[in-house]
């Protein structure tokens, strides 16, 4: 159970990061709605793929497959993983909304280091 070499190649860092770009994106949009979300927690699961990479710290990088590939013979090679992220706004430690309007609704400073 393999990613096909002609597509391209996600890492489980890349993936995380799509989910939090997509949740601020959210967030952005709906600043200034009367309707808000407050942001549980989220589960994700993969289908990963482990291969000895040598450019990786460790030698060892995940790589996400196909949810619908085939759980034939190559299923040794691939693993499940699964997790759950439970977001917080970096600055203050709340739990996050979507759609705040509040002062708190500035997200140039979410996620960074502080």
């Amino acid at each position: 159970m393999t990613t096909p070499d002609h597509l391209p190649r996600i890492d489980l860092t890349q993936a995380v990061q799509v989910v939090r770009d997509q949740l601020m994106a959210a967030a952005a949009t709906g600043a200034g709605q009367e309707l808000r979300f407050d942001v549980g927690e989220i589960q994700m699961e993969f289908a990963v793929e482990l291969r000895r990479d040598s450019r990786v710290k460790g030698g060892v990088k995940a790589w996400v497959v196909s949810a619908d590939a085939d759980t034939g013979s190559g299923s040794a090679h691939t693993h499940k993983v699964a997790f759950t992220l439970k977001p917080k706004d970096a600055r203050t430690g709340a739990d996050w909304e979507i759609g705040n309007d509040g002062p708190e609704a500035d997200l140039s400073g979410f996620g960074t280091a502080g």
